[in-house]
Formats: structure tokens, sequence, C-alpha cells
């Protein structure tokens, strides 16, 4: 059995999804919709850049959104792609959006819309500077957690991402994270500050929340033809209702992917395909799963890899 995964933060690069763009008009017409919605050229800002710009929160989120939804679209009306033949969709982060767009419990416009103000709310949160995230590698989340515990700082250093045994992201103030830092440098294990722009997925997240609150419940969820599985609990979802307050607790918890990827496996999944910009996804699967299948979806030729 299938699931189809969709990419989060960090995966973005100026010019993805060139290739869809200049030869598929059903892309050029989503292009051409999320400029209308968001009014201002993002189009401009995935295929040409600057850098700058595209890893802006406010533009990295729905820029990611709109080349997921773009290869899907293009897998759906191109080859065939029947999304029935999947038994979960999932999304890592902002990517829960695309697999709620894919698994039509959210309008394409709408997503773009609560994304590009996700990202503002996520932005001003806290002062730039003050935040920020540590990737801790080749150790479990409860050995991580055991070493945040021998902190000094009484400020906020959380589990972010639990991402993979190997990979994972903790966020906070930044004097505790640098504390961490040092600790596991003493310690001889490894770590690397991201550069990120503000400290997601932990409770300083909160005021972003409280500002996204009200507009994800004024907009109109249904429930989805496809189960997605939602990042806070790493379980199965349909009701469009439940959405709308998991993703309002998705601003400020803890990203349960290892565990979303397990519990898909126990229920039979042994293949992952992976849309959208990069390949972290498959990577992390690679750590998680021994035994699977994974494919990345970014070019033409992948297509045909992938769906031989």
């Amino acid at each position: 059995m299938k699931a189809l995964l969709f990419p989060g933060q960090g995966s973005q690069v100026v010019g993805m999804g060139y290739e869809f763009y200049n030869n598929f008009d059903i892309v050029k017409k989503i292009f051409l919709e999320a400029d209308e919605k968001l009014k201002y050229k993002i189009s401009n800002i995935i295929l040409e850049g600057p850098n700058d710009d595209l890893k802006l929160t406010q533009n990295t989120q729905p820029a990611i959104l709109i080349v997921s939804f773009s290869i899907f679209s293009v897998l759906k009306k191109e080859f065939d792609l029947n999304p029935n033949d999947f038994k979960y969709f999932a999304g890592h982060s902002l990517g829960e959006y695309s697999a709620l767009v894919c698994a039509e419990s959210l309008k394409f416009s709408d997503a773009l819309y609560l994304l590009h103000e996700r990202g503002k709310a996520m932005q001003e949160a806290v002062p730039n500077g003050e935040g920020g995230m540590l990737a801790v590698l080749n150790l479990k989340t409860d050995e991580v957690k055991n070493y945040i515990s021998k902190i000094k700082s009484k400020e906020v250093c959380e589990v972010a991402n639990d991402n993979a045994d190997s990979q994972v992201i903790i966020s906070g103030n930044i004097e505790p994270i640098k504390e961490l830092q040092l600790i596991l440098k003493n310690e001889k294990k490894k770590s690397i500050l991201l550069p990120v722009s503000a400290p997601f997925h932990c409770s300083l997240m909160r005021p972003a929340a409280e500002k996204m609150k009200e507009k994800i419940n004024a907009t109109k969820f249904e429930d989805s033809t496809i189960e997605v599985i939602a990042n806070v609990n790493a379980t199965a979802e349909k009701e469009g209702k439940k959405f709308q307050s998991l993703l309002i607790e998705q601003i400020y918890s803890k990203v349960r992917w290892r565990e979303s990827i397990l519990n898909m496996s126990k229920q039979g999944i042994n293949e992952f395909i992976e849309i959208g910009p990069g390949k972290v996804l498959s990577g992390l699967i690679k750590r998680i799963i021994k035994e699977c299948k994974t494919n990345s979806i970014n070019s033409i030729d992948d297509i045909k890899n992938t769906f031989k």
C-alpha cells in the first residue's frame, strides 16, 4: 500500500517547479491563480528569486504549496494518477496544508491565503534574533530531552520536530538553544544551528496560533476524500472540523513525523511517494523504516520512473 507525502519549509529552492511550469498549461494557471490571490508575483519569486525573498517565511510557505499542488495536478490530469490508489496523504508542517488541498478538504486559494498569513504570524511572534532552532543528529528524542533537562536557562527550549531517530529539531529562545549546543559539543554530540528566521513549533508560537485561530476557523474545511495524517497527533483524520483545530495547535506543537511514518507502516504502507521540491522526506523515511520503497517527484523524468 502507498502513501503520498508533501514537504515543508527548508525544501524550497529558486527555480523549483520550472520544468512543470514550462510544459503544462495547468501549472501556469495555478501560478497565475496564486499571483492573483496573494496580490503580488509570487510566481516570479519561485521561478526567478532572489533567494532572500523566497526564504522569507510568508513567501516560502505558499511557494512550496504552489509547487506541490502543481505537480499533483499534473500527475492527475496528464498521467492519470488516481488519488484513491493511496491509503494516506501526509505533509510535514506546512506540507499538511498541501495534503489537505490534494485530499479536497481545503480549497487551494484558501490554503494559499492561510499559509501566507501563517508565515507572517510566525515571523512576527518572536523578535528577530531572539529565537533559534537546532538540529541534533544521531540521538533519539528521549536522549535529546535528557540533554535539554541539563540547561540552566529557564527560557523556552523544546523539541519542535521529531523527524527521525537520528534527527531531532529543537526550538526556542536563543540563549538556551546555544547552551544546549555547548552541552552537546562537550559530550561530543553533533548539532547544527539552523538558518531560520523564527523558532517554529514551540510554545513561543502561541501568539501566532492566536492570530491564526480566527482565520482558520473562518475558512471552510470539507471532510477529506483521503485520510490525512495530522502532525499534532500522528493519526489519520478525515473530518474537516477536526483539521481546523489541529492546524491551530500545529503552529506551536511538535511535528510528530517519525511517529506518523511508523503509524502508516503499521497500517501496511510500504511505499512512500514525495511530491514537491527536494527529497528531505524520502531521506527521513529511510532512517525510520528500513524495508520500504521511496520516490521523490521533482521532474517529468521522476514521474516516468516512478509510475512505469
